[in-house]
């Protein structure tokens, strides 16, 4: 038999070492998209030898380590469900690259959560279901149920690109398994009433100020013949409200209770916010020097007032959202009566606890992040520094009242409010406002442009700057969040209660 020709055995070759090649890429993505579970998985196990250090000695440490893993992984969906709420603004409006708008979410998650989380916590942990009238063993699993159904409904929302709410999953799984275990006795309907009316009024709130904002911004900046001096005047007292009112708020968080009246903690902001004012000045002065009057111009005065007020956005999320991934936790371990006063009564939850919550949540926003991001920052309406700016400023702000007052809302709900009355605001301000459309003649006479005809009913429609679709789509998913999750953590109640009690 002769030989074979090398041309013909080099191509052999080379078709094989391409099918080789081909297939290393094949694997190396489906490795690739198992990465982040695997450090997810990493962290659950962290978590769980984290808690044992603090509880392996005491009575129930197994129930509560293996609650902990179950608020590592609640907190772990929080992040990358909720924080995509904090930045997406920023994101979308170019403000910052994805990678510095997840380092500076973490970051202020974590301090956020150690610092200002407590008061939301307590009512999680003890407020919804009265802890005093249900048997403390019957306690722990009910939280359990609430925290699995809770992570799981979380995980699917994340999955299929749906920002919900995570308080709306976690406050519907603790009713849920609570009245399967116990009845409706033990809930306390005033503290649902409370919570469920301020998910309603929140994100109006949210949008009202996001727009109320925006109509400032536009009237005192955007809507000016000179721009740019208009600018280097507001926008340093844009910056100094920011500051003081975060002051503000660390100071009534930080102080003992009762240690400084309401005035003086007022004076504080403000002397901070002076502060602010004064060493802001000279920097935006710097940032606008040789900048042309345009629209484009502004997009670089706001870009750090943007990543200020992203910043103290997740740290406002961070204080409030906290408590869904460890109020459950916090009133397992009071359960046991590890961690609080010797009184009984359920206070300030340990700093370890908080710290699980903490991480997870900055875990998982750096793992799991980026696709909501992009959601919330690009595709409902668009979004330049201005507009991101009011977006994320008018949620930080309703946040931190809300966990001032103890309230666990929805922080998806504010932004994402913010984002629409944005967004309906500019469809209203494009057509009605007289400072915008004298402007436009203005503009229009200098330049000798024709001034564009108003478009009919259909063009308008198509013109539309919200995108309906997601406002639909969005709003359903808000609304079968509670019955989704209450109904998963009853199933669950049982099925734990009938395999382990």
């Amino acid at each position: 038999m002769p030989p074979r020709p090398a041309v013909l055995t080099k191509r052999t070759l080379d078709k094989d070492l391409a099918k080789i090649t081909h297939a290393e890429d094949v694997a190396k993505h489906v490795l690739r998209r198992l990465v982040a579970p695997g450090l997810g998985l990493i962290f659950v196990g962290l978590t769980m030898i984290f808690a044992g250090v603090y509880v392996f000695d005491r009575p129930g440490a197994v129930l509560i380590v293996a609650a902990a893993a179950l608020a590592g992984y609640m907190a772990m969906n929080i992040g990358a469900n909720d924080v995509t709420n904090n930045v997406g603004a920023a994101v979308g409006a170019r403000a910052m690259t994805m990678g510095q708008a997840l380092v500076i979410a973490a970051v202020f998650e974590v301090l956020g959560a150690t610092i200002g989380g407590g008061e939301v916590v307590k009512t999680i942990s003890s407020n919804i279901v009265d802890a005093v009238q249900v048997p403390q063993a019957m306690l722990g699993w009910i939280m359990m149920a609430a925290l699995m159904a809770a992570a799981l409904w979380i995980n699917l929302a994340t999955w299929m690109n749906a920002p919900v709410s995570t308080t709306h999953a976690i406050v519907g799984a603790v009713i849920g398994a609570g009245i399967s275990a116990v009845g409706t006795e033990p809930v306390n309907w005033r503290v649902m009433l409370e919570i469920t009316s301020s998910w309603i009024t929140s994100p109006l709130i949210g949008g009202l100020i996001a727009a109320g904002l925006l109509y400032l911004v536009k009237t005192l900046i955007i809507y000016r013949d000179d721009k740019v001096a208009a600018a280097r005047r507001w926008v340093p007292v844009l910056v100094a409200v920011m500051a003081g009112g975060f002051m503000a708020y660390m100071v009534l968080q930080l102080s003992p209770v009762g240690r400084f009246p309401s005035l003086t903690i007022i004076l504080i902001g403000i002397g901070l916010g002076l502060v602010t004012w004064l060493a802001a000045r000279p920097l935006v002065f710097a940032q606008a020097r040789d900048l042309e009057n345009r629209n484009s111009s502004l997009r670089v005065l706001f870009r750090l007032p943007l990543i200020g007020s992203a910043a103290l956005l997740s740290f406002a999320h961070g204080a409030n959202d906290v408590s869904n991934a460890v109020g459950p936790l916090s009133a397992i371990v009071h359960s046991v009566g590890i961690g609080f006063g010797s009184d009984g009564s359920v206070g300030h939850p340990p700093l370890w606890v908080m710290l699980i919550g903490a991480f997870g949540i900055s875990v998982g926003l750096l793992l799991f992040g980026p696709r909501l991001i992009r959601l919330v920052g690009e595709e409902i309406t668009k979004l330049n520094p201005m507009r991101a700016y009011c977006v994320a400023l008018s949620t930080a702000f309703t946040v931190i009242v809300a966990s001032w007052l103890g309230l666990p809302v929805s922080t998806t709900h504010i932004a994402v409010g913010a984002v629409f009355g944005v967004g309906f605001f500019r469809e209203w301000y494009t057509r009605r406002s007289k400072r915008r459309i004298a402007y436009i003649r203005r503009k229009a006479e200098s330049f000798d442009i024709d001034e564009p005809e108003e478009p009919n009913i259909h063009e308008r429609r198509r013109r539309y700057l919200v995108r309906r679709s997601h406002f639909m789509t969005i709003v359903a998913a808000w609304i079968i969040t509670v019955p989704v999750s209450a109904t998963l953590a009853a199933a669950i109640y049982w099925a734990m209660f009938a395999l382990f009690v």
